[in-house]
């Protein structure tokens, strides 16, 4: 059995009765916490972009889909929170959960003709908003690219992506900090993925230029000799120290996810030795040499700390992994 049929047991041993993704390993399951959409919506993407999904993945597919759909209200904010009772904990929003929300709808769009129908009506109603946060506006981007592969002339989708770019920006000219922001956030490889989306519209090579300028300065800010040293849960700027922990498995599935689309839009093998990186990351191959990969369990921990990993291993994490495995086999297996 590989390691990507052990994660995905682990990841339905994270799902309950219901199908819906639990929150940890080593405890019994804390249901007086309920569900989010951040982490549905992240299952939903890995689960319809898989190839060779097995036969329970496709069974939670469904499940996942209608909890996402159950999220939006009808103009078009999004629940994140849902109790064990089913009853949303949270007014609806336009936070990163949002975002993800919408990036599952297009995944759905473009892999899933027999839910693509209800997956778009719901994406052109949530695609309205505009919130000011530029990772939800990011996220959801990803999901308006996934929509334009099955309908290249959709104006929402497009709108959406205009207006993602714009409030992201540009980065910088200083050498130092090719970045839009003043300091790193979380999940940073994401804003820079979103401008690469919207570059491959035409008329739009620019913008391309400016997600890849950000993203090599990304991932050169992100690496340390021969493995990855990504930034830390609480962010990073110049002048502070490196390395830092806690360092997330999601800060490198997003930065995977965006080499590989740069890797598809440039064919550039540079791309593709980023992403091999960031599968070594969770192998072992970080600031100090530990595993996040359990092999027992197929499960990822939650992060990396100096003096050692976290053992709690939450949906997030596992997902994370999952999600650069997805690329870097993908981009293996074109090479082979």
């Amino acid at each position: 059995m590989n390691t990507i049929t052990i994660s995905y047991a682990h990841l339905f041993r994270l799902s309950d009765e219901c199908g819906i993704l639990e929150h940890a390993r080593l405890t019994e399951p804390l249901l007086e916490y309920g569900y989010c959409v951040d982490d549905v919506a992240r299952g939903l993407v890995v689960a319809v972009r898989e190839t060779e999904p097995p036969p329970r993945l496709l069974d939670l597919t469904k499940v996942y889909f209608d909890f996402v759909v159950a999220a939006l209200t009808p103009d078009g904010r999004c629940h994140n929170r849902r109790g064990s009772d089913r009853h949303w904990q949270d007014e609806p929003g336009l936070d990163d959960h949002w975002g993800r929300a919408l990036w599952a709808l297009g995944a759905v769009v473009a892999h899933r003709p027999d839910l693509a129908e209800t997956a778009l009506a719901h994406f052109m109603v949530a695609a309205e908003q505009r919130p000011r946060s530029a990772r939800a506006m990011a996220f959801g981007a990803l999901g308006a690219a996934e929509v334009l592969r099955v309908y290249p002339g959709n104006h929402r989708a497009r709108d959406f992506m205009a207006d993602t770019a714009t409030l992201i920006g540009a980065p910088t000219r200083r050498f130092d900090w090719r970045w839009p922001e003043p300091r790193l956030e979380y999940a940073n490889a994401v804003l820079a993925e979103a401008l690469l989306a919207v570059g491959s519209l035409p008329g739009r090579e620019r913008i391309q230029a400016d997600g890849l300028a950000m993203l090599r300065w990304l991932l050169e800010t992100e690496t340390a000799g021969d493995h990855l040293s990504v930034t830390p849960v609480d962010g990073w700027t110049t002048g502070e120290p490196r390395p830092g922990f806690d360092q997330q498995p999601v800060e490198v599935a997003c930065l995977a996810d965006a080499c590989a689309r740069a890797y598809d839009a440039t064919g550039d093998q540079h791309w593709k030795d980023a992403v091999m990186l960031c599968e070594a990351w969770f192998r072992g191959a970080n600031d100090i040499g530990t595993p996040l990969l359990d092999p027992d369990s197929g499960g990822c921990s939650d992060g990396l700390e100096h003096t050692g990993r976290n053992e709690n291993q939450g949906a997030e994490a596992t997902l994370s992994l999952l999600s650069t495995q997805q690329q870097a086999r993908r981009l293996a297996q074109e090479q082979s």
